[in-house]
């Protein structure tokens, strides 16, 4: 038995297939039946039977799972702990982010990390911020990036982003020629929302005393594509100002104040305040927060009482 045979068995239990298991660990199928196989001649026991299509762990297989899990766990605990006896951090950074912020805000922060400790392997998990509260409380993850306000008494926050939420509109939009738009103006628009997240929640907040008007032409699940549309000038949005900055330079889009409401939308940092970071995780807490932090809108602190600016 080795740690690859055990992830491999971790990965098999998790998605119930032997091919999903085999795209994840980077092997055939046959590949990750031969390691299943090693591992049931060496406990003598049947690990996995057959439902359907899918297999599920035998009882000898659920009890192997939960020592494996743990044997995994503690293999990436030794790794940590002996990367962090060097001098510069090196290891893994696991840390999470929705994918706009990925795209948007994180790639010059990558950059200046990884120039600066090059030995550092940064690991995203990208999901929605809801999806890496959980992963950052239960320890799959170091940081997180997240929408505040955050509530979690187990965390701590800090804020390093504030954006400006706006409309956006095609060039060939009668509404680019405004300087500034109502929400009554834009409920008469074809309006393009995000299926999930943050801005989904402001637009229905902002639009609530209008939604017998309103007419949503259509639902993207990314801000990549809510830009191309609204582009193409099939609807409008209301967007992050800093996730547009390509398109309004290059004249795809125009980004208009809305009247009478100012809509922010804020990130923090976020990690568990009884865990020990490892140097890497502490490292980028350093750089994203220090005084050459360039961020685009960040704050000086927190608007909304939540976020912990605190050394």
């Amino acid at each position: 038995m080795d740690f690859d045979q055990l992830n491999t068995f971790v990965e098999v239990a998790k998605h119930g297939s032997f091919s999903l298991a085999g795209r994840k660990v980077f092997r055939s199928q046959s590949a990750v039946s031969a390691q299943i196989r090693q591992l049931e001649q060496e406990y003598g026991e049947k690990l996995f039977g057959r439902m359907g299509k899918t297999v599920r762990l035998t009882p000898a297989g659920e009890v192997l799972f939960e020592y494996a899990a743990r044997f995994l766990s503690l293999r990436q605990e030794s790794l940590r702990a002996v990367a962090d006896q060097s001098e510069m951090p090196r290891g893994i950074l696991a840390i999470g982010a929705n994918e706009a912020t990925c795209l948007y805000v994180l790639p010059e922060v990558f950059s200046r990390f990884h120039r600066t400790f090059p030995d550092v392997q940064i690991s995203i998990y990208r999901n929605f911020s809801h999806k890496i509260l959980q992963r950052v409380e239960d320890g799959t993850i170091d940081l997180g990036i997240v929408t505040l306000p955050v509530k979690s008494p187990s965390l701590k926050v800090h804020s390093i982003y504030r954006d400006r939420v706006m409309l956006m509109v095609s060039t060939k939009n009668p509404l680019s020629k405004q300087k500034e738009v109502s929400a009554k103006d834009i409920a008469g628009q074809p309006l393009i929302f995000p299926k999930t997240g943050f801005t989904r929640q402001v637009l229905d907040k902002v639009f609530r005393p209008y939604v017998a008007d309103l007419r949503i032409v259509m639902e993207l699940p990314s801000v990549t594509m809510i830009k191309l549309f609204v582009g193409a000038n099939l609807g409008v949005s209301l967007i992050s100002e800093g996730f547009t900055k390509d398109d309004v330079r290059a004249g795809r889009v125009k980004l208009i104040p809305i009247k009478d409401v100012e809509l922010w939308r804020e990130l923090g940092l976020i990690y568990r305040r009884d865990r020990h970071l490892p140097r890497a995780a502490s490292a980028f807490v350093e750089l994203i927060r220090g005084a050459d932090s360039k961020l685009d809108g960040k704050p000086e602190s927190s608007k909304n009482g939540k976020a912990d600016t605190s050394a």
